[in-house]
């Protein structure tokens, strides 16, 4: 399993207890990272006229005279350029005595066209702004045309946030060790990375165990055991049974977006609750899915006593203001029920966000799942901004944390947090995704998994993958009324074998 994600401070912890477990100190591990570097730059690029290493004076630059080494060594034509002298008796220091090249001043680097320039000048752990002759060296190679390969990180980018410092090293590919780290992940540092390569360098697994990182891609392996499959004994409403409200007559089809997805999901049941108005929209367009007549929150109560339904979707195109506002806290004070506010549910508390919170928080377990997109994360949480808080992971944690929900802050770099710190950044998304309806079938999903008993923060992680996979597979043209029977090709794909047919 690799779907860790270590921040910089954590991965200089792996690099420590690594040392200290041995056998590999740490001009080990940097020879190790050097060669493997090499490895990649001779498979990818063995024919390239020229490489030139840019070498920093930490531990980055120090991987850097390794890559010129045994470049150099394997016959290629390798120019060195120093930004600054490694610190005596360090690994760096060492490496540099053994690296038979002349490092040259980097103000003197001009990139010739066609060859690759190596950025081995500041790692992940970086958190100041470039300049002088460094600053002009990255700008004269992403100018050039040359193709750029990144070690760890790119010089300027920070690799806790995936934010530019100022300027920075625009790779076409990079190459990072053991684990990703969050600037990998999220925007604008996973375009700046271009294709990303992680490499073993001899750090076991092993250090995760102390280390408990708390940030992980979202991939399968993070949620795939918690994946409710139905049994042979089963029947629908062991199945979990799923609520979603409608609009009003003119507002139907985002709540049957979200309806069909549940139904999709794997739910064993569907209930449209309509009020009066759109009762014929709604009965015209659904099959499998039932309705229900549900006006006013007293409705809801009657529903929710006769019908038992295990989760509820409340937002796509419900309206905003207080008639959501008294059908989100009715919700909330049904302790059974899991929850999924989307939309203008989310938005009908932009100005009583503490109404919400409190509700919320009075649940004995998380039980809410809140989807906004950045103008409604904005709008519900005003104070938890980019210029206090630069790291989406940690706005996300922060949100989930003052909420009591899981969030799924949505974007290309969808991060999904609970209140207890874990958090997952989605890499599947896709600008497919971006077109009318998508987010009203992500809501469905995420209710339908939980529905099933699927714990909140593993169906919201799996929800926006499946999503993201759900796109990919139906390719340019896709609407979002064909994601939920492709979400249901994505679901029988990951359950496999455990669907008794």
């Amino acid at each position: 399993m690799t779907h860790e994600i270590l921040t910089p401070g954590e991965m200089g912890e792996a690099d420590r207890r690594s040392i200290a477990a041995g056998p590999c100190d740490g001009y080990g591990l940097m020879l190790n990272a050097g060669a493997a570097i090499a490895r990649h730059l001779l498979a990818k690029h063995g024919g390239t006229s020229g490489f030139h290493v840019l070498c920093g004076p930490g531990n980055n630059g120090g991987d850097g005279y390794v890559v010129a080494r045994l470049l150099a060594e394997s016959g290629a034509t390798v120019d060195v350029w120093s930004s600054g002298t490694p610190k005596p008796q360090t690994d760096a220091a060492r490496v540099l005595q053994e690296c038979p090249l002349q490092p040259r001043p980097i103000g003197e680097f001009r990139p010739n066209s066609g060859s690759l320039v190596v950025d081995a000048l500041f790692g992940a752990g970086l958190n100041k702004e470039v300049t002088g002759e460094a600053a002009a060296a990255i700008g004269r190679a992403n100018e050039a045309s040359v193709r750029r390969v990144a070690v760890d990180v790119p010089s300027g980018l920070d690799g806790l946030t995936g934010q530019p410092l100022g300027p920075v090293f625009r790779a076409t590919s990079t190459i990072t060790f053991f684990r990703k780290k969050p600037g990998h992940l999220l925007y604008p540092g996973r375009h700046l990375c271009g294709e990303l390569t992680v490499a073993d360098i001899g750090i076991s697994n092993d250090v995760l165990h102390d280390i408990q990182p708390r940030c992980f891609e979202n991939t399968p392996d993070l949620w795939r055991g918690q994946m409710p499959a139905p049994e042979a004994n089963t029947h629908k409403y062991k199945r979990g049974h799923v609520a979603v409200f409608s609009g009003g007559a003119t507002a139907t089809g985002a709540a049957r977006l979200s309806a069909l997805a549940a139904a999709r999901s794997g739910a064993g049941a569907v209930t449209l609750l309509s009020p009066a108005e759109a009762l014929g929209v709604n009965a015209a367009h659904l099959t499998s899915i039932m309705l229900s007549r549900c006006d006013h929150p007293e409705d809801l109560r009657s529903f929710i006593e006769t019908r038992r339904a295990s989760s509820f979707v409340l937002g796509p195109g419900f309206g905003i203001g207080e008639k959501a506002r008294d059908f989100a806290l009715a919700l909330l004070r049904n302790q059974d029920a899991k929850l999924v506010f989307d939309a203008d549910a989310i938005t009908s508390f932009r100005d009583h966000p503490d109404i919400l919170f409190n509700a919320s928080c009075n649940a004995p377990e998380i039980r809410l799942v809140l989807t906004p997109h950045d103008g409604e994360f904005k709008r519900l949480f005003p104070d938890i901004d980019e210029k206090d808080v630069p790291s989406k992971v940690e706005r996300a944690r922060a949100a989930a944390a003052r909420a009591h929900a899981i969030i799924i802050y949505k974007g290309a770099d969808t991060v999904i947090a609970s209140p207890d710190g874990r958090a997952a950044i989605n890499t599947n998304g896709t600008p497919l995704l971006a077109t009318a309806g998508s987010g009203d079938v992500l809501a469905g999903l995420a209710a339908g998994l939980m529905a099933q008993g699927m714990p909140a923060f593993e169906a919201a992680c799996a929800a926006v993958f499946i999503h993201g996979a759900a796109a990919r597979r139906l390719r340019f043209g896709m609407i979002a009324e064909d994601l939920p029977a492709a979400a249901a090709f994505v679901l029988s794909d990951l359950l496999g074998s455990l669907v008794q047919e």
